[in-house]
């Protein structure tokens, strides 16, 4: 009979505080500012720059003094060192860069709002004392009014999608948001955000491109005459002078068809590489920017090869929540015989640097504690940057919130019903209770990269790289070449589709050793010194094996009684875990919200607060040569609630078991 006790989560702080660790890196742009340096990010005095955090959606980035003090410090305990802000410009969000609060008309978007610009200022200062980064966007959300001039504002929904790229009014409209933003003074730092190396990272456009039909979601716009026309003039135009017989008026607006993908990858490049150089020499902004930050063709890829990296979002999620039918998404990671994170290694050109601002297994998923470990431990492997979750919370009204799932009144936010307690992730004990590990797997390097690279080489930009199907990148790295990519470094180059064949693997394993994932027995792990995590389905019986019916990675033996969990566990100082005199062992998997309901994958009901957990059951051995350690249970609000009955009968081993006594999420293993 599973076991469910109650966790607190509080906005102003975490259970354990783990900052200490980064300690040295305090405050945010000590080092100067970031720069690419091959495929992989540096700052000016040549620290690499490794980035871990969360994003920081609409309201949520211009917060009153208080919060900003209190969310900095939070996000710093869990070891968080970036923060994207995303959706600032978003009509429906309040305070948004435009206004502070609803109800007067916004006539027009050319104009700041002073107090939530203050709010910005304090919020960044704050972030910058902890030692915390900024990545974040140029247009996400804007919605053009009459006031700003532009034609048929009022059939254009959020963020002009498509028609940005290329309406000459709306783009000199980006560029002089652009020029304001990043010529803002902020009153708490004396520094311009341009001269300011806390920003480190900067996409122009969110999920913004000229090969998705955007008109086919409510969400977005319906299709305008006057912008088709446009389009279609300016197709004949280049299709005349680049001397090709191809009739612009007469064909759908999105086909399939070389011409049509030729000129919407000109015209894309024309945008990504018009507004970087505006951006980058006039308005005089220093980091490395992104185009836009997915890609469903290979067009889309093409189109970004002269950025100073790739951007990759993923969602471990089928987008079947609509407002009035919850139904859950309910699958787990470690039974798919595919890398659901495939389509973003198609997307990340050779020799550049590589990011997720936008990653997330959502709530109700039952296995999403699969994901904290995961997500990091992979791109790590692969050699990516920055990993950034979608999404912290949506405001900063958080001390009355103890559930999860509905945080608001309504089940939509600006017309879509998946948004808000879908992604918050603060208080969600299943995955930003696992944030500490993901931290110092990624900023302190605990996984090894791949020992070799695969190329896969795309010749027709007409096809999808979304959603392909292939676990290569599991077992080396895999980089996507174009016609113009330089592969003199690459041993082994390869037609993508044979790259990314669908295999039916029921073991996955790393060429590192340090990461596989068995899809037969439903199981991960990552191994490695400093960090070793278990995670699935631990003890259905399946999963057992090899030493006295445990599941044995290096140094940890694990026998689970609670069918599904993740069990890691990390050296908090620069020993390694064999050696060190201070570790956080994490035992979580599901949560809810008490009283929830469910019918098979349909929510019934949402329940009330507090939010609970399941108890981990789990006999574990942790190899060591450090004496005299202690094993500490602590509780959500961060007291040492007892300590648990170690056994020494093995040489070179102590032996404990979580669940029964001093029943929580997190274990502190200490020398006295």
């Amino acid at each position: 009979m599973p076991r469910y006790i109650p966790t607190y989560w509080y906005p102003d702080r975490m259970p354990v505080d783990i900052s200490w660790v980064f300690e040295n890196e305090k405050p945010a742009g000590k080092h100067g500012f970031c720069k690419r340096v091959g495929d992989k990010f540096e700052f000016e005095d040549g620290t690499p720059a490794k980035f871990w955090g969360v994003i920081f959606n609409g309201a949520c980035c211009f917060p009153e003094h208080d919060y900003a003090e209190k969310v900095a410090r939070r996000l710093a305990e869990a070891g968080c060192n970036i923060v994207r802000f995303h959706q600032i410009d978003a009509e429906w969000a309040t305070p948004n860069i435009f206004r502070l609060t609803a109800g007067k008309r916004l006539k027009d978007t050319r104009h700041f709002d002073p107090e939530c610009m203050e709010r910005h200022d304090y919020l960044i200062k704050c972030l910058k004392e902890k030692g915390i980064y900024i990545a974040t966007d140029i247009t996400t959300y804007r919605k053009f009014k009459s006031g700003d001039g532009v034609h048929d504002a009022d059939l254009l929904a959020d963020n002009m999608k498509g028609v940005a790229l290329y309406a000459p009014d709306m783009i000199e409209l980006q560029k002089e948001y652009a020029y304001n933003y990043w010529n803002h003074v902020n009153q708490y730092t004396g520094l311009a955000y341009k001269d300011d190396p806390i920003f480190v990272l900067l996409d122009i456009t969110n999920e913004n491109d000229l090969f998705t039909d955007h008109s086919n979601s409510k969400l977005y716009h319906k299709r305008s005459k006057y912008y088709d026309d446009m389009f279609r003039d300016m197709f004949d135009k280049w299709l005349k002078e680049n001397n090709i017989d191809y009739d612009a008026y007469n064909c759908p607006i999105f086909n399939t068809d070389k011409e049509m993908f030729d000129f919407r990858i000109y015209l894309s490049k024309k945008y990504y590489e018009g507004m970087y150089d505006y951006v980058r020499n006039v308005i005089g902004v220093k980091i490395p920017i992104c185009g836009t930050n997915w890609a469903h063709t290979a067009g889309l890829v093409k189109s970004q090869e002269l950025m100073d990296f790739q951007d990759g979002h993923h969602y471990y999620y089928d987008w079947k929540w609509g407002e009035y039918e919850k139904v859950t998404f309910n699958r787990s990671i470690t039974e798919l015989p595919t890398s659901r994170l495939a389509s973003c290694a198609a997307t990340r050109i050779h020799g550049q640097p590589m990011i997720m601002t936008e990653w997330d297994m959502p709530w109700p998923n039952s296995y999403r504690a699969e994901a904290p470990i995961w997500f990091p431990a992979v791109a790590c492997f692969n050699g990516w940057s920055a990993m950034m979750i979608h999404t912290y919370a949506y405001g900063t009204n958080l001390s009355h919130l103890d559930l999860l799932g509905k945080e608001a009144s309504s089940s939509t936010i600006g017309g879509v019903p998946y948004r808000e307690g879908i992604f918050t992730c603060w208080n969600d004990p299943s995955k930003f209770g696992l944030f500490y590990h993901g931290a110092l797997m990624m900023r302190r390097g605990d996984i090894q990269e791949a020992k070799k690279t695969i190329g896969g080489r795309i010749t027709n930009y007409t096809k999808t790289v979304n959603n392909l199907p292939a676990t290569a990148m599991e077992v080396h790295r895999v980089d996507a070449v174009l016609d113009t990519t330089d592969v003199s470094d690459l041993e082994d180059v390869r037609p993508i589709e044979e790259v990314f064949k669908r295999e039916d693997s029921k073991k996955i394993v790393s060429d590192t050793g340090e990461l596989w994932r068995d899809v037969s027995k439903r199981i991960g792990a990552v191994d490695t010194p400093n960090t070793k995590a278990l995670y699935g389905f631990l003890g259905d019986g399946r999963a057992q094996n090899i030493h006295d019916n445990s599941l044995a990675i290096n140094g940890m033996r694990v026998k689970c009684n609670t069918d599904f969990a993740t069990i890691a566990l990390s050296s908090l100082t620069d020993d390694s875990i064999e050696h060190s005199d201070c570790m956080l062992l994490t035992t979580v998997g599901r949560s809810r919200s008490r009283g929830a309901q469910f019918d098979g994958e349909k929510l019934l009901d949402f329940g009330t607060g507090p939010i609970e957990v399941e108890v981990i059951d789990a006999q574990i051995a942790i190899k060591t040569d450090v004496p005299d350690l202690r094993v500490w249970s602590v509780n959500s609000d961060g007291y040492y609630i007892g300590r648990l009955e170690i056994d020494r009968s093995e040489e070179g081993w102590i032996k404990f078991h979580v669940g029964p006594n001093y029943p929580g999420m997190y274990y502190l293993i200490m020398q006295e």
